[in-house]
């Protein structure tokens, strides 16, 4: 079971608190780190313009960088000290982020990005995404202060609503107001505040505090959505949003699009939360083995994303047909139903010029990280080598 990074959203889920955080003024929210925003988008000791960087270091406009970050996404199903073997590599090529996804039945993440940040001195790292639902927030608090611990203060943490997890007997209501509260809840946590807190779904009693020190009280929220909902939640309280399983550059607007009711709402720069698509990725010298096994790929999770994509104009039936054979175990063949054009929605694939050419896409369609998922190539090493050495050099990280 491959599961997307960023879980997929309700189209009708609901928003609590009226667009203000609660205990919060109107136009007083979390900000883009976890810090409050107020007085027209200004952070508090900081000049208009200015927000908390990645390593903790003031950059103009909230950017993490310069240009467009490039990352990967890695699924957690290998063998203790392949994560740090990767990692190292990717570091070596110049990647920017480093994810582990949260997906169901798969490794907790906490265990390869805890591999990976001793492996590594400069890459971003995080989850994305854990959910409140099968993790309580104070427990996702302590695994992103352990993380920023052991990376030195590198870590970003993503949440999400989670998919599948009615597998496990796991009901997900109110996915909007879980994220929100399970976010100001963390954020509580990391900073000290032990004043109390009373949400509609979670509390933290006077004076509860964690019992040890944090390296940073604010490292950066990443929300995993694609819902208009969603994208106005990660308006209000994320630095970025992430749609994973998309590599449509037509998403980008829409999802900036869907962000800016929430900018606004708390008081922020249009464009002051980054937009993240991150995909399956199969990059090989051998275009059309690559786009043989990404089409595999992507018709375990066409179901579920297909859907979320208003730019998407599908065949009629593709979904149905494709999802049967899935069903049945047919995987590959599942996949050779998928048309050229319906690949390059939902995955980078071919050689490292096609590749490179749906990255460069993305990035000038305004996109602030673009995100390599699983399996990276027809192997995890050969691939990200592959895509260090033969699609990063070749990005313009500003757009066109």
């Amino acid at each position: 079971m491959t599961a997307t990074a960023s879980e997929p959203w309700p189209q009708g889920a609901e928003v609590s608190g009226g667009g203000v955080w609660p205990g919060r003024e109107a136009g007083v929210g979390l900000g883009s780190q976890g810090a409050e925003v107020s007085g027209g988008g200004v952070w508090p000791g900081r000049e208009a313009g200015v927000g908390l960087g990645s390593q903790g270091a003031g950059v103009s406009g909230g950017h993490f960088r310069r240009g467009a970050e490039v990352g990967l996404g890695l699924q957690s199903d290998k063998r203790a000290g392949d994560y740090a073997r990767l990692a190292r590599r990717a570091a070596e090529h110049g990647f920017d982020v480093l994810s582990v996804f949260g997906d169901l039945m798969y490794q907790p993440p906490i265990f390869p990005l805890l591999e990976m940040a001793a492996a590594t001195s400069r890459v971003r790292l995080g989850a994305a995404c854990l959910n409140p639902y099968s993790m309580a927030p104070y427990e996702i608090a302590g695994q992103v202060a352990a993380l920023d611990l052991a990376s030195g203060g590198r870590a970003y943490l993503g949440l999400a609503r989670g998919t599948w997890l009615d597998a496990v007997g796991i009901a997900r209501p109110r996915p909007l107001a879980t994220l929100e509260e399970a976010a100001e809840v963390v954020y509580r946590l990391l900073r000290g505040d032990d004043s109390g807190y009373e949400g509609t779904v979670f509390r933290l009693a006077p004076g509860t505090a964690l019992r040890y020190a944090v390296r940073r009280p604010d490292p950066p929220l990443l929300l995993g959505a694609w819902g208009p909902k969603g994208a106005a939640l990660a308006g209000r309280i994320a630095s970025e949003i992430k749609v994973g399983g998309s590599a449509n550059p037509a998403m980008v607007k829409v999802i900036g699009d869907r962000v800016r009711p929430g900018e606004l709402a708390a008081g922020r720069a249009a464009g002051d939360v980054g937009v993240v698509l991150g995909a399956v990725t199969v990059v090989d010298a051998d275009g059309g083995a690559a786009r043989a096994r990404a089409r595999t790929e992507v018709a375990m999770y066409l179901a579920v994303v297909a859907g979320l994509d208003p730019t998407a104009d599908l065949p009629r039936d593709l979904v149905a047909r494709v999802s049967a054979l899935v069903d049945e175990g047919r995987h590959e063949e599942a996949g050779r139903l998928v048309p050229d054009d319906v690949l390059d929605l939902f995955a980078f694939s071919g050689t490292p010029d096609q590749v490179a050419a749906q990255a460069q896409a993305l990035i000038d369609a305004g996109a602030r990280r673009v995100e390599f998922g699983t399996p990276h190539g027809l192997t995890d090493d050969a691939g990200v080598d592959l895509l260090g050495t033969a699609v990063l050099p070749s990005l313009r990280r500003e757009p066109a």
